[in-house]
């Protein structure tokens, strides 16, 4: 059924095109955490391929500048990253390197400190460069590093949707909800999912939810979005300590089965239109980042 609908999305794009429309955008989706050391990369990583292995279009922008580590839960090492497409000395497309099940990963590297620098005329070039990126995937995955900088936040405010990765651990709940509460005042429409990570149940990772929730709805009046839990699982280390995914090392672990739930999940729902952010109307990948360049820049 998730085959038939990628291939949906795909004839839909095409029937569009082919009527003189706009083909349709990926849909971007960053990922984000209040604290370091909560699983947001691994997440993105199996997430990733748990879409890919639905038949979709998938790659990961690894947006951490302060420690990148998508390469390493993956056991690769890309030669290029994002700062060799803003010098013009590549494309988007070499820059990416293929994962498992065809997921494509681009090393940010310093290039996502380098946008906020960079003249109009690179500016343009680089945001004229992605539409190829564009076209060619269903879904782009942006792992930020974890806190409220500066880069976080913009792409945050600036995305389609964010999921909010936390675990249990009180001082991880608080940190998640200062995240949630800087993205809920700066844009209050912006959609925002909750992912626990790391339960010892199902029902200790609604209850972290439904704490987020209720603090959300009272001093911020506003709802989160449920994503999902993903369980304590030992498979989950033993898979990062062979550079290997989860899902694909160990896919009948309880954290492997939790992931694939949460895909089919964030399908199913899908994200809310973003009229209400500063930009031009372009959506997708390049409208992105031209959102993030604006609140970069203001």
């Amino acid at each position: 059924m998730l085959n038939d609908q990628a291939a949906t999305l795909r004839a839909l794009a095409a029937h569009k095109a082919s009527h003189g429309q706009r083909a349709h955008h990926s849909r971007v989706i960053v990922i984000a955490s209040g604290k370091g050391g909560v699983g947001k990369t691994n997440i993105a990583v199996n997430l990733g391929i748990a879409w890919a292995e639905r038949g979709l279009k998938v790659a990961i922008l690894d947006a951490d500048m302060g420690l990148a580590n998508v390469d390493i839960v993956l056991g690769i090492n890309p030669r290029y990253n994002l700062s060799h497409v803003i010098n013009g000395e590549r494309t988007l497309m070499e820059v990416m390197v293929k994962g498992p099940q065809e997921l494509g990963i681009i090393a940010g590297g310093s290039g996502i400190a380098e946008l906020a620098d960079i003249g109009q005329y690179k500016l343009e070039r680089f945001i004229d460069g992605l539409s190829e990126l564009d076209e060619s995937l269903d879904i782009l995955l942006i792992d930020t590093g974890a806190g409220i900088s500066r880069s976080v936040l913009s792409f945050a405010l600036a995305s389609d949707e964010t999921l909010v990765v936390a675990t249990p651990d009180p001082t991880s709940i608080a940190d998640a909800y200062g995240l949630i509460k800087v993205v809920a005042l700066r844009n209050p429409q912006a959609q925002v999912r909750v992912i626990v990570n790391m339960c010892e149940s199902q029902k200790n990772g609604e209850e972290v939810f439904y704490k987020l929730d209720s603090v959300a709805r009272r001093f911020l009046s506003r709802e989160l979005d449920w994503a999902g839990s993903i369980p304590r699982d030992v498979m989950v280390q033993r898979a990062v300590q062979e550079f290997q995914p989860f899902y694909i090392a160990y896919p009948r672990c309880k954290a492997a089965v939790a992931i694939g739930q949460m895909a089919d999940r964030l399908l199913d729902e899908g994200p809310r239109t973003m009229q209400h952010l500063p930009s031009t109307n372009a959506g997708g990948i390049s409208g992105l980042f031209r959102r993030v360049m604006h609140l970069v820049r203001h």
